[in-house]
């Protein structure tokens, strides 16, 4: 089973048709920083590039974790049958967020509501550090942004557990798992950087019906080639690939 494109190149592009989303999750988030007085024009370049990668570095070490699974899993007999039910799961996440995109399903608040017992706990932290000034700060409260519940991060971190593949073991999994959503992140800034300088103006045009039609339709199609290829999965994982 060939892979159309290799993982973290996979959730790289994931990332950028996922900017309907994400403008709509944490396009007022990066947006306050914008608002807030800065001392000159010229820090709020680096006030939201801190925000962002810290928001990404979160992402890198969620996959981490997942990687780091999927690595231990090739060592537990038995474990296909999970394996595969977290890959059909994953896929259909991204089936129901993209008849989202398009006004068809609202499956995803279901979806993301999974992470709320978490974000409870790490919200007052991270409304409290949007008030940052520094930079070391601003990217700590990006960190703690980065666990806001999104489902298109949740099916990124179920492709990233597959991502070192059986062959490769569990620290590979650990590092292939952090690349994955390293590169995930990375095709999210785009977007919310350019949220955290136009706002308003990007927020007006990701709500076009066409923008929010084609990203719909590029993440359903991922999703639907990815529950099409789930019965070669154990080869896949044998052989490190996986088809997404």
């Amino acid at each position: 089973m060939e892979l159309p494109l290799p993982l973290p190149l996979a959730l790289l592009v994931l990332g950028l048709v996922s900017g309907v989303h994400c403008v709509g999750m944490c396009g007022g988030i990066v947006g306050a920083f914008s608002a807030q007085p800065l001392v000159r024009r010229s820090e709020l370049w680096k006030r939201q590039l801190a925000f962002n990668l810290g928001r990404v570095t979160s992402y890198g070490a969620a996959g981490a974790a997942a990687g780091t699974l999927g690595g231990l899993g090739a060592y537990v007999v038995g474990a296909l049958p999970a394996q595969t039910a977290l890959y059909i799961a994953t896929n259909l996440v991204l089936i129901a967020v993209g008849l989202y995109f398009v006004g068809a399903g609202s499956w995803i608040a279901r979806i993301e509501a999974l992470g709320a017992p978490l974000w409870r706990r790490i919200q007052p932290l991270a409304s409290r550090a949007l008030q940052a000034r520094s930079l070391p700060r601003v990217y700590l409260a990006g960190a703690l942004w980065g666990w806001l519940p999104c489902s298109l991060v949740y099916a990124a971190l179920g492709a990233s557990v597959f991502a070192g593949g059986a062959a490769q073991g569990d620290l590979a999994g650990t590092a292939q798992g952090a690349l994955a959503m390293l590169a995930f992140g990375a095709g999210t800034l785009p977007n919310l950087l350019a949220a955290g300088l136009a706002a308003a103006r990007l927020q007006q045009w990701m709500k076009r019906p066409a923008v929010r039609a084609a990203a719909g339709a590029a993440v359903l199609a991922s999703g639907a080639y990815g529950l099409a290829h789930a019965g070669g999965l154990a080869d896949a994982i044998r052989r490190g690939l996986l088809c997404f």
